[in-house]
């Protein structure tokens, strides 16, 4: 049975449903960029679907957010839950993604300075092409900690609708202040990357045009980056 039949809106929701179709396929085409070829856009579409079907049910105008930012949380969060349901990122991958960040976390340390490629290779014992390997199978999976980091962004729209406490708002500010800091101190690449990824929404291989090298290249660079955050935040994931 489809999944998006078993949300069968009630009446008065159709038009809602209707009228943001689109919305579901714009995210869906916005994810896919940034996963595997294994992904399909019709498994994120029909996910999608259950979330835009949910929210139509569960809208509450009077909380002040529009339909189309409250529909929005719930579809990209539909599709998020179906990949992570999918685990399509091989267990090695996880367990390579965290020695990464753990190597340059110990290389900055030691050195008081970002870390650059060939040392954060020596510390994980593998030469330099083998560690541009394994930055951009990380790469491949980075969408839930890239989720993530953009959620901590996007909160404030779940916060219209749901209050935080203020001790969560304090927190969220603070994780804020800390993430821009430390992207404000990234090698100057990697933070070009990350805002030409992020703010201007380019794919990998619009950045590679940009910047006059490869896709694979942009890969790289831009896996290098979240696992350096992902290093300096450690405090804030536990």
């Amino acid at each position: 049975m489809n999944k998006a039949l078993a949300y069968a809106p009630q009446q008065g929701s159709h038009q809602l449903v209707e009228r943001h179709v689109g919305l579901v396929r714009r995210i869906a085409q916005h994810l896919l960029a940034r996963l595997p070829d294994s992904v399909l856009l019709d498994d994120l579409v029909q996910s999608g679907m259950v979330g835009l079907l949910e929210a139509a049910r569960n809208f509450d105008a009077s909380k002040g957010a529009s339909f189309e930012t409250f529909a929005g949380i719930r579809i990209r969060g539909a599709m998020l839950d179906e990949i992570r349901r999918g685990d399509w990122v091989p267990r090695s991958v996880h367990k390579h993604s965290r020695q990464i960040a753990e190597a340059m976390a110990a290389v900055q340390r030691r050195e008081g300075r970002n870390a650059q490629d060939r040392e954060v290779a020596a510390e994980l014992g593998v030469d330099l092409d083998s560690y541009h390997a394994m930055l951009r199978d990380a790469n491949n999976g980075k969408i839930l900690e890239i989720e993530e980091f953009e959620a901590g962004v996007e909160a404030y729209t779940e916060e219209s609708m749901h209050p935080a406490s203020p001790f969560e708002v304090m927190s969220k500010t603070r994780f804020l202040q800390a993430l821009s800091d430390h992207i404000k101190t990234l090698p100057e690449r990697e933070a070009l990357v990350l805002s030409l990824y992020y703010d201007e929404e380019l794919n990998l291989k619009e950045i590679g045009q940009v910047l006059e090298v490869s896709e694979s290249r942009i890969s790289q660079i831009h896996s290098q980056a979240m696992h350096r955050l992902r290093a300096r935040l450690k405090d804030w994931q536990n």
